[in-house]
């Protein structure tokens, strides 16, 4: 698989989001077949996976998902990329370093390493983005993370971070129906060496075609019951984009969900998406998006019908 920078981070040009293994799309996988699921993805050749601190059944708990990526990557360490995120909760926050770095050596305890490769902050939630930014600064020069990002943001946080510690990926929400990053984030990600790591990338599913309206999600722990794009009415909405990716994907000799992310990982250099599944065959099709290539001219046409369709439903800044 080919290969991107997230800054001076070398990553396969598609990664794993592995929250799907604890949380977000109803019940999950035994811990074994979750394993087995990585390191399958490893096999293939993708060296970059993301996980979370608060990655647990019903968000209940800490580290559900950093165990099993620990369990799964610790025979490869040297050769992947590890990304989690902590989350900042309302409180004093006399000594930000101190709380940024108990709550990484925590995430390290549980993915058994003594380092993390990229340390996001989750969400902004009070505490001031420069004092993250400085706490960052400090864990790199500690030796126990090699860059540090921001996920679900604006360019203005991302601006004021930056100019303390430089960053080395942002990671938002963005797919084919979910383009707001387009219009200043990723230009400044591109400016700044910045790598950009959408989440969702493929929509929840939507953009894999295999959702209808007569689709019932899981009751429990299933955020694409909350998904905007997923409400039934709007599926409904959004199916002459889905109808469109899979009539381009036939000519292909693809799966819409790939010329999904072959798209984006055309249109911009410093783009590396994560999608998520708890399926091993459909995490192997989104690896092998990375080996779709569009010409000009395809990509061309791709761009001209998104222009031409209406999307139905937004999610903006929600959704982990």
């Amino acid at each position: 698989m080919k290969k991107r920078l997230l800054r001076d981070i070398e990553v396969s040009e598609v990664g794993m989001g592995c929250m799907a293994f604890s949380h977000g799309y109803g019940k999950i996988p035994a811990e074994q077949y979750s394993i087995e699921a990585i390191q399958n993805a490893y096999d293939h050749g993708c060296t970059f996976f993301d996980t979370a601190e608060v990655y647990s059944p019903n968000l209940s708990g800490i580290g559900h998902n950093e165990l099993i990526v620990g369990k799964a990557l610790k025979g490869v360490r040297e050769n992947v990329v590890i990304a989690t995120k902590l989350m900042l909760h309302g409180f004093g926050f006399g000594n930000v370093y101190q709380t940024v770095r108990n709550h990484l050596e925590g995430s390290l305890e549980r993915l058994q390493t003594d380092y993390a490769d990229l340390y996001y902050l989750h969400r902004m939630s009070g505490v001031p983005v420069e004092k993250v930014a400085e706490a960052m600064g400090r864990l790199i020069d500690d030796g126990l993370i090699r860059g540090w990002g921001l996920s679900q943001v604006d360019v203005d946080v991302i601006d004021r971070a930056q100019r303390v510690t430089p960053l080395a990926a942002i990671q938002n929400i963005y797919s084919m129906v979910e383009r707001d990053s387009e219009t200043e984030i990723i230009p400044y990600c591109m400016e700044h060496n910045i790598g950009f790591v959408p989440f969702s990338p493929i929509a929840s599913g939507l953009l894999s075609g295999k959702i209808t309206a007569q689709t019932q999600f899981e009751k429990n722990d299933d955020v694409r019951n909350w998904v905007p794009q997923l409400s039934r009415k709007n599926i409904e909405g959004n199916q002459p984009i889905v109808e469109m990716l899979k009539s381009f994907a036939e000519t292909k000799n693809a799966t819409p969900a790939q010329i999904s992310l072959a798209w984006m990982l055309h249109k911009y250099p410093n783009v590396v998406p994560i999608p998520g599944s708890k399926n091993k065959e459909r995490i192997i099709e989104n690896l092998d998006s990375a080996n779709i290539t569009l010409t000009g001219e395809e990509f061309a046409a791709l761009e001209a019908e998104l222009s031409r369709h209406k999307v139905y439903g937004h999610r903006g800044l929600g959704g982990f």
